[in-house]
């Protein structure tokens, strides 16, 4: 569910028209509701509320990062999932408490520990030996104790798309759940560190609750063998990865209740903290990209539906062969006959395409779309490639609106480069 509807033959924001945000920020833009992420927020909150030793939903800033996005969430009492040092500034800078945050990624630097341990961390989640080894020397050097839990990979086939799936033994994350033992034991001889659980995560955009349970059986099984060996396991890092429905002709995919009902049947008997990590359940149908048609223009055998967006600021059907629905900002007429495009932008590549031979209501030239579920992984991989600015991120609650990312000016841009005074 989300909060972008028709009302009165134009497409609404919660209760603000889409049309009157772009007539004051132009196109293209984002927008994003402030109900749909905390109801969405909020589901995942109940799904886990059974956890007696607590609980915590650790939102995936990875999938949407403004600040305005991270203070609305936090506020509501999430934590974040963070994989760069840059994401946890902005965490931090959000109001979101160091013992909030938990920081994954397979390449953390020691600059990037050293920053988390000095501003507060809940836990890292290490990824490797020789990750291991370095925080323990950083958390060493600085006098203090590192909160760890070592990622596992199950060797479970997400059946998601090749490049987001995570939990395969040939993905770089994590360490072989085979090898966790002696990990583990390495974990628990090397100073400045203390074991407190098991992470592991296995891929994106799941629309399929078995892989969750074959990943989390396993994890149970290992914590288990883990506590048999002398450690203490208290805390179970479950990662994200619960997907959305990016056709509304899909079936509807598990829900977040399903998904902490499974979660409870796998290991709720563990008496373990339960961590989660969604990103895109929670952002993607929280968000839409606005954008203006510029052209429509007769191809030898097609139409194409030009816009002012491009894949630089919505790069997921170029790079992943994505899925958005699009449709225009003023519903069509009962009986209206549609039309068939392919909806493209104005960058100079065959690859800026959003979609081939598809069929919507009819639109033309000066009319405004809407990419629906464009949320998460939107804004976030947006570049200024061709030298197009970033465009606006706008927040909406209820009847108001705010630009809570103002789109660059070119000034703005060609002045972050420096011409050495040798040219």
């Amino acid at each position: 569910m989300d909060h972008f509807l028709y009302r009165d033959g134009a497409l609404h924001a919660e209760d603000v028209p889409l049309s009157e945000i772009a007539k004051a920020v132009g196109t293209p833009f984002y927008a994003y509701s402030s109900a749909t992420l905390l109801r969405h927020f909020h589901l995942f909150n109940d799904a886990l509320a059974w956890s007696k030793p607590g609980h915590l939903v650790c939102f995936a800033m990875k999938s949407a990062s403004n600040q305005a996005i991270l203070k609305l969430l936090g506020d509501a009492g999430a934590g974040m999932d963070v994989v760069s040092g840059g994401e946890y500034a902005r965490a931090r800078a959000a109001g979101v408490p160091g013992d909030r945050i938990v920081f994954s990624g397979v390449g953390k630097t020691r600059e990037e520990m050293q920053q988390a341990l000095t501003g507060g961390i809940r836990q890292f989640n290490v990824e490797s030996e020789p990750e291991m080894l370095v925080l323990s020397e950083v958390a060493s050097a600085m006098g203090v104790t590192a909160p760890i839990t070592v990622r596992v990979n199950p060797d479970v086939d997400a059946k998601t798309n090749e490049k987001i799936a995570t939990g395969r033994k040939g993905d770089k994350f994590g360490i072989p759940i085979s090898r966790a033992s002696e990990v583990y034991a390495m974990a628990a001889s090397l100073p400045g560190l203390k074991v407190i659980g098991i992470d592991v995560h296995i891929g994106s955009q799941l629309v399929d609750l078995e892989p969750f349970r074959l990943a989390y059986r396993k994890v149970g099984s290992l914590t288990e063998q883990l506590r048999s060996e002398g450690h203490e396991i208290t805390r179970l890092d479950l990662g994200g990865g619960l997907g959305i429905p990016y056709e509304r002709s899909n079936a509807a995919p598990p829900s977040p209740t399903e998904y902490g009902k499974l979660i409870e049947e796998e290991v709720g008997h563990l008496g373990c903290e339960i961590e989660i990590e969604p990103g895109r359940l929670i952002s993607g149908n929280s968000g839409i990209l606005v954008a203006q048609v510029i052209y429509v223009k007769e191809g030898e055998d097609r139409r194409f539906l030009i816009l002012d967006a491009a894949m630089n600021d919505l790069i997921r059907p170029a790079m992943y062969g994505a899925h958005h629905d699009i449709v225009p900002l003023i519903e069509p007429a009962p009986g209206a006959e549609p039309a068939t495009y392919d909806i493209v932008g104005p960058v100079c590549e065959s690859g800026d395409t959003f979609a081939k031979g598809r069929t919507m209501p009819s639109v033309e030239a000066g009319g405004l779309v809407a990419f629906r579920s464009a949320g998460a992984y939107g804004a976030v991989m947006s570049s200024e490639y061709n030298t197009r600015p970033l465009i606006p991120e706008v927040l909406v609650q209820r009847d108001q609106f705010a630009v809570i990312r103002p789109r660059p000016t070119f000034d703005d841009i060609i002045n972050r480069d420096t011409i050495p005074a040798w040219l």
